[in-house]
């Protein structure tokens, strides 16, 4: 049961739809209700969009526990992050032992492939966005550092971000959200720079700097047919077995990277309306990709369905 775009509302003894919703929508999860008898009876709220790579919902409720346990991650484990931004009410997110207490305002990132604790003790609003984990432009093993880190929207980064959020959030809402993938550069740009500032000094180490600065230079550098593992080496003076080590360390290779943003940027641009009078030889050739029947094969393997047939399906979609 998938909401795209619905807005959803259960009364009494509803509860176990909104429950599956909500499983449904992001990833499999354990909900409960919190309620005692004699409480207002329950309703719950979910409402959720896409913008590009990104998942954007609205959940609502009262007096419920949410449970990512190690047994539903062993059922699916996609490999994303969420972000969620308190909007009405007092959330609580337990992570990797550590607490974040939400006010409204208040956002935390959390990783959908560690065992996580969501309680909202009376009514609550949040809004929630979930990506591929490397979209967040901080190394992976930066993540356990900052997950379930309360980020106030009231000062340094947050008081940046969270109007940012909040305005997204009324987009969504009133079916005003720009559908430009810039957009969804900024989103994951400034989530990436609210989360990174709350990283703890020992764990931005140099190694972790200058590998964000390296993901920073190949996102930038992806036109390049020529670019590689030894180009991308030399402009930041180390040895291309120093930075295949740094790669590994998070889980890729640096060919797998570049093949991987590449592939990426023109999936993006595949389901974008602005350019669908462009060839799919333009699209793959500006990302570097400049054999389109390579690419076409990479797409295939990747992704399981064709370029073109993937095009036809996000657009026909989008024009339904």
């Amino acid at each position: 049961m998938r909401l795209g775009g619905e807005h959803a509302r259960h009364d009494d003894g509803q509860f176990e739809h909104w429950r599956q919703a909500v499983s449904t929508a992001f990833v499999p999860l354990a909900v409960v209700s919190t309620a005692e008898d004699g409480e207002a009876r329950f309703t719950g709220t979910l409402r959720t969009t896409a913008l590009g790579g990104l998942q954007l919902s609205e959940v609502g409720g009262r007096a419920v526990d949410v449970r990512r346990t190690r047994t539903s991650i062993k059922r699916s484990d996609p490999g994303l992050v969420k972000v969620g931004l308190q909007l009405s009410g007092r959330g609580v997110i337990v992570q990797d032992d550590r607490e974040a207490v939400l006010g409204p305002g208040d956002f935390a990132v959390y990783d959908t492939s560690k065992p996580y604790d969501l309680h909202f003790a009376g009514d609550f609003s949040m809004f929630v966005l979930m990506f591929p984990r490397e979209l967040l432009r901080i190394a992976s093993r930066e993540l356990g550092t900052v997950s379930a880190r309360r980020i106030r929207g009231s000062t340094g980064m947050g008081a940046l971000v969270s109007p940012f959020l909040t305005n997204l959030h009324h987009s969504v809402v009133t079916g005003t959200m720009p559908t430009t993938p810039l957009v969804e550069d900024a989103v994951v740009d400034l989530l990436s720079a609210a989360v990174q500032a709350e990283a703890p000094a020992d764990a931005t180490a140099p190694g972790a700097t200058l590998l964000l600065r390296v993901k920073s230079f190949v996102d930038a550098h992806l036109h390049d047919p020529a670019l590689d593992t030894a180009t991308v080496a030399s402009h930041h003076h180390v040895s291309t077995r120093h930075l295949q080590k740094m790669f590994e360390a998070d889980g890729h290779t640096v060919a797998g990277w570049i093949r991987h943003r590449r592939l990426e940027k023109c999936r993006r641009d595949l389901k974008d309306v602005r350019f669908r009078g462009e060839s799919i030889g333009t699209i793959c050739a500006r990302y570097g990709l400049v054999n389109s029947s390579h690419f076409s094969r990479l797409f295939k393997d990747t992704y399981g369905v064709s370029p073109r047939a993937f095009r036809e399906q996000e657009l026909l979609s989008i024009s339904v």
